[in-house]
C-alpha cells in the first residue's frame, strides 16, 4: 500500500484488505440484474444494467448514491463511491445541455440510457450518464466520489496531497480518473468498458439542494448527495427529502 493511500485511510471509514491490497465498502448487495463482476476480494457484485438508467433522471440521480464508479486505466483499477449527483432533463430544463434541442454535441441525451455523456465546461471534462424514460431526454451528472482504489494514481493525476480535495467535484474526479471525451458514448453497464458502475447498497442519508453553478434552475431540488460525507463538493442549501 502506497503512503498516499495510508494517509487516505485517516480520512475514510473504508476497510483495507492487506491480502488483496484493495479497499472494500460494507453492505454490498445486488439489486439489479447486471453483468457479474468478481473483484479481487472474491465478493461477487454486478454492474448496473440499462434498465436502471431507463427511468426519470431524478430517480436515477438519487439511486446512484452509494454505487461504485470504476475506471480501468493501463492495467490499474481506480474506483470510488458516488456521493453526489445532479439530474438534468430536456428542452424544458433551463440548466440542461439539451435546452436548445438536439445538437451534435448533446445527441446522446436522446439516446440509449446507460451511456457515458462527456462534455467540457471551463476546461473541465464532466462525466454524465444518459438517463431517461422511453422516449425521453436526460442525463445525470456525477459530481463527486469517495475514492476506494487507486488513490495513489489519482493523487498523481491531480497533483494534490489532500485526499478530501481529490474527487470532490465533477472536474476534479474526471482529472483524477483520467476521463475525457474519448470515453464519450461508453456503456457504463458493461464490466468490459473502461468506465462502468457497480451496484452497491449502503446505509446512507440523502440530502438535496438546487443544482450548483447554473444560471437558471427548475423549482425543485435536483442535486442529491450523501449527508455528512466529506467528499461532497459543496454543502449548498440542503434539505433532507
Amino acid at each position: 500500500m502506497a503512503f498516499a493511500e495510508f494517509i487516505f485511510l485517516i480520512y475514510s471509514n473504508l476497510k483495507y484488505d492487506w491480502r488483496t491490497q484493495s479497499y472494500t465498502a460494507p453492505n454490498k448487495r445486488a439489486r439489479f440484474m447486471g453483468e457479474t463482476v468478481m473483484p479481487p476480494n472474491g465478493e461477487e457484485t454486478r454492474t448496473l444494467p440499462p434498465d436502471f438508467f431507463s427511468r426519470d433522471p431524478e430517480l436515477v440521480a438519487r439511486d446512484l448514491l452509494g454505487k461504485i464508479l470504476v475506471r480501468r486505466l493501463d492495467g490499474r483499477t481506480l474506483s470510488g463511491i458516488i456521493v453526489e449527483t445532479e439530474a438534468y432533463y430536456g428542452v424544458e430544463d433551463p440548466a440542461s445541455r439539451a435546452r436548445y434541442g438536439m445538437k451534435p454535441y448533446n445527441r446522446l441525451m436522446w439516446g440509449q440510457p446507460g451511456l457515458a455523456f462527456i462534455y467540457n465546461v471551463h476546461n473541465n471534462w464532466l462525466l454524465n450518464i444518459v438517463a431517461h424514460e422511453p422516449g425521453g431526454v436526460g442525463a445525470v451528472l456525477i459530481r463527486a466520489i469517495e475514492p476506494l482504489e487507486g488513490v495513489d494514481l489519482m493523487m498523481k493525476h491531480r497533483m494534490v496531497g489532500d485526499p478530501i480535495k481529490l474527487t470532490s467535484g465533477p472536474g476534479r474526479l474526471t482529472k483524477a480518473l483520467r476521463i475525457d471525451k474519448s470515453l464519450n458514448g461508453t456503456p457504463v453497464t458493461s464490466p468490459r468498458s473502461e468506465v462502468f458502475i457497480l451496484d452497491n447498497e449502503l446505509n446512507l442519508e440523502v440530502a438535496t439542494s438546487h443544482r450548483i453553478g447554473v444560471r437558471e434552475d427548475l423549482e425543485r431540488d435536483l442535486r442529491f448527495f450523501i449527508r455528512g460525507n466529506r467528499f461532497v463538493s459543496k454543502a449548498g442549501r440542503l434539505r433532507t427529502p
